[in-house]
């Protein structure tokens, strides 16, 4: 690919409020009154982080160097969200502000013992971004299809196929609402197809096609598999990346969306698979010394120091 390159990071935005309860929920849950539920879980406060999948992945292109243009929605409480991009440089211009709706939310209560309930509001996610592809360059254009509305999930790929744009299609947790055939579709052309390795699972239960299969649909498939790194599929075979070490391990979520941030990175840089996927890496090892998605930092130098030794 020539340079510069415009990437677009289409998915969600959400606002995380992460609660802890300071006892156990097994202890006000009464089994033979599960029938007739009414509990209230006093917490000891409320953090608010940012998250949603185009969020996760623009911080972390934007901490590799890169411009990134966001493709999502986000309700009518977007104000705080805003002046955190603004802080960090990122352009809001193609994001769709929902009226009528509050921005994602997921509502995540943890007790004593890890055991967490969690309820998520979709909100301005229902809502398609309605990005239109007729202002993109096909020969300078890289789009990522994360999770998000199901509608641009479906759509994106094909405007992407119909203009010659490439695109990396990752379905991560929208997975169970696809059915067969419209997963197949999205697969199909897209530059490269990535997931964890429970999540591929997913894809080939559902689609009933082995990795030969899907490699016949995708140019690459990349596996993230945690903290044993990720592995690269190819028509010629495999290429298994080592996970890079943390300093310390302070919270994993959003590590995956970090990875794809340096992998897309190294991708516009005109580096070859191997390259980028231990850029991803790095950049989520970074991530997981921080709580919350978009809290950790690095300088180049930094990033290129790990990066060196990991080679």
């Amino acid at each position: 690919m020539g340079a510069p390159v415009k990437i677009v990071v289409s998915g969600s935005l959400a606002y995380d409020r992460i609660m802890d309860f300071p006892g156990h929920f097994s202890e006000h849950i009464l089994p033979e009154k599960i029938h007739v539920l009414n509990v209230c879980f006093q917490v000891d406060g409320m953090k608010e982080k940012f998250g949603g999948t185009a969020g996760n992945i623009a911080y972390a292109l934007t901490l590799m160097g890169e411009k990134p243009v966001i493709s999502a929605t986000i309700g009518h409480d977007y104000h705080r969200y805003f002046e955190w991009f603004s802080k960090n440089g990122i352009a809001t211009e193609h994001i769709r502000i929902i009226e009528d709706e509050f921005t994602a939310g997921a509502y995540i209560t943890t007790d004593r013992a890890d055991n967490q309930i969690t309820g998520f509001n979709p909100g301005a996610m229902k809502y398609s971004s309605s990005l239109n592809f007729d202002t993109l360059n096909p020969k300078e254009t890289i789009t990522i299809v994360s999770p998000g509305n199901l509608q641009d999930m479906a759509n994106y790929p094909h405007a992407c196929k119909e203009r010659g744009i490439d695109y990396i299609f990752d379905p991560g947790q929208s997975l169970p609402m696809w059915d067969a055939k419209e997963l197949v579709r999205a697969i199909e052309g897209c530059r490269i197809l990535i997931a964890n390795d429970y999540e591929l699972d997913l894809v080939m239960h559902k689609t009933g096609l082995d990795k030969k299969a899907l490699l016949r649909l995708a140019g690459t498939l990349i596996t993230t598999l945690g903290e044993h790194g990720s592995q690269i599929s190819m028509p010629d075979g495999e290429i298994s990346i080592p996970a890079v070490k943390a300093r310390k391990v302070e919270d994993p979520t959003g590590c995956g969306d970090s990875y794809r941030g340096g992998l897309i990175s190294g991708l516009v840089r005109g580096k070859d698979i191997e390259q980028c996927a231990r850029m991803g890496s790095v950049c989520a090892s970074f991530a997981i010394e921080s709580y919350g998605t978009q809290e950790y930092s690095f300088t180049l130098e930094e990033f290129n120091e790990r990066l060196d030794g990991c080679g």
